[in-house]
């Protein structure tokens, strides 16, 4: 039985991965950082599936608290095949209005959040496996109030072409970036029913993606048929991309 862990899997794109790969037959370790009801309630779900879940409480802009929650994960499960770098948090304002406070807390809860999380998951993985992070379209484009996170974003993909090298050949790392998904987490931003709308209209697929349509690259990163992609970012965005 395989078995991965998932940062931010309480809710939203996060939870449908961690319910995708349970679905295939992987245990999970379910991070979250606030909501434990939330976390215990996804664990039931996955447990459902026949599996072990594992709820793990871990704030990934905290080096120590990465440390402790990937020395749980080792206890439990002595193994792991798939590290899910999902959570996310910033500061989201114009970047002359970024202090050094908050460019610091975006950087670590995103980019640091995965360099950590890799260096322990690959003692972890000593039969290989597979690295995922999460980043956006950000990472390239410029978008209101997001340069903070923005840049962060880049460092994440920046990390996950360095990471495919030195971890290869027994450990794939690669990257999903997702279009626009209608989650808890677009409550932060600006005018978030002007974003979905921009973002419906100019999909060719004709709809927005859904965490759903997430789990399933990742699913399929993790999976035999994806062993030559390594160090490359998947967006998932139906499209939305590709026009001006």
């Amino acid at each position: 039985m395989t078995t991965a862990f998932i940062t931010g899997a309480s809710r939203g794109i996060g939870r449908a991965i961690a319910l995708r790969l349970a679905a295939e037959g992987s245990s999970i370790a379910v991070g979250f950082f606030r909501n434990r009801s939330k976390a215990h309630e996804v664990c039931t779900e996955i447990e459902g599936h026949g599996v072990k879940a594992l709820p793990v409480k871990v704030h990934v802009g905290d080096a120590e608290a990465i440390d402790r929650a990937f020395d749980e994960v080792g206890e439990v499960f002595g193994s792991l095949d798939v590290f899910v770098s999902n959570a996310a948090s910033g500061v989201l304002r114009p970047l002359s209005e970024i202090d050094a406070k908050s460019w610091g807390w975006t950087m670590d809860v995103n980019g640091r959040a995965l360099l950590l999380g890799a260096q322990r998951a690959a003692p972890l993985m000593s039969a290989g496996g597979n690295i995922i992070a999460l980043t956006s379209a950000g990472s390239t484009r410029v978008l209101p109030a997001y340069g903070a996170v923005g840049a962060s974003k880049a460092a994440i993909e920046s990390l996950v072409r360095y990471l495919a090298v030195e971890l290869a050949p027994g450990i794939r790392v690669n990257a999903v970036s997702p279009g626009v998904v209608d989650t808890d987490a677009l409550r932060h931003f600006p005018d978030r029913e002007g974003l979905l709308e921009h973002g419906r209209s100019r999909t060719p697929a004709g709809r927005l993606a859904t965490p759903e349509d997430v789990a399933g690259v990742v699913s399929f990163l993790c999976s035999p048929g994806a062993d030559m992609i390594r160090g490359q970012v998947i967006v998932v965005d139906g499209g939305a991309g590709l026009g001006a």
